[in-house]
């Protein structure tokens, strides 16, 4: 990539465009986000694919489908972007804006979600938070009640926009104790057979999983102990339960801690593609696109970071 200036920072509006393009997913969304034309924003992106020499979005009926080369440029710089327009615009009022309210699994927004917006909040952004399953948070922004929400399948239907986010990648851990054990039996999975299961529901879906994945085996066991919340099955695996299978971000410091030990590395772990949805009319509010930059950033990043390690 080749700029005028060095920084790039002459081709900021070339880059607002962009975000504005990748958030909403339409080329009118966008304009009317930014209070410009739409033949302005095509322009606009037309000369940023050109400086960056490749196509960014794929032009269809329904809208702008982002490359992946799109999704990394905006991971890399909406978290950034949408700071510097807060420093710029350090007038703003952000509180009397309304509450920007988004969903995503519990364990997601209690782990990395939350503690990635304590800057905005502390700046006086309001941000109410809604965990729940995939279907009630789909429905949620249909209806209005969410402005995004994060999850695990991308919805049907035109009423909101789906965008892949990020690739989650799973673990199975136990404690160092439980380890030893299973180190000491025949080779996995049968060296399990006799280690208690920790699940998040009773047909142990992620177990199942990662049976089927890695060991190209069914997995018939019934699971020791249930708990529909991952952290509490880490904290189970951790005091010596049992094995689980985890999200990495879910268990990455207490494998570094020593805490709990990955029972089967491999370089070919399930993955779970997440995704955003969101209103197409999210763009329109500046403190949705703050928090949307925070999710396309250091969300994105901590939960890429933890499936990379």
């Amino acid at each position: 990539m080749s700029y005028s200036f060095p920084d790039g920072l002459a081709h900021l509006p070339l880059w607002r465009a962009f975000l504005a393009v990748h958030t909403t997913g339409s080329l009118s969304a966008a304009a009317r986000s930014m209070g410009v034309t739409q033949p302005t924003v095509s322009a606009q992106l037309q000369a940023l694919e050109h400086l960056v020499g490749e196509q960014l979005f794929l032009r269809g009926a329904r809208g702008v489908l982002a490359t992946p080369r799109a999704d990394e440029l905006a991971a890399r710089i909406a978290g950034p972007f949408h700071a510097l327009a807060s420093a710029l615009a350090g007038d703003e009022d952000v509180t009397v804006q309304p509450a920007v309210r988004i969903g995503g699994a519990l364990e997601l927004l209690s782990e990395v979600v939350v503690p990635s917006l304590s800057d905005d909040v502390a700046r006086g952004v309001r941000i109410h938070v809604t965990p729940g399953p995939t279907t009630s948070l789909v429905e949620g922004v249909r209806a209005g009640i969410l402005d995004a929400a994060i999850v695990s399948e991308r919805p049907r239907g035109r009423s909101v926009l789906a965008r892949p986010f990020v690739d989650e990648t799973f673990v199975l851990v136990a404690s160092p104790e439980v380890a030893r054990a299973v180190a000491s039996r025949p080779a996995l999975p049968a060296a399990l057979d006799t280690t208690p299961l920790l699940a998040y529901a009773p047909d142990l879906p992620v177990l199942r999983r990662f049976w089927r994945h890695v060991f190209g085996s069914r997995l018939e066991r019934e699971p020791s102990l249930v708990v529909p919340d991952l952290r509490a099955l880490r904290d189970a695996a951790v005091s010596g339960a049992g094995a689980t299978v985890l999200p990495s971000y879910l268990c990455r410091a207490a494998l570094n801690r020593g805490d709990l030990v990955d029972l089967c590395p491999t370089d070919d772990p399930p993955i779970n593609t997440l995704f955003t949805v969101t209103r197409h009319t999210a763009a329109e509010r500046p403190n949705v696109q703050r928090v949307l930059g925070v999710l396309m950033g250091r969300v994105k990043e901590v939960i890429a970071d933890e499936a990379a390690s």
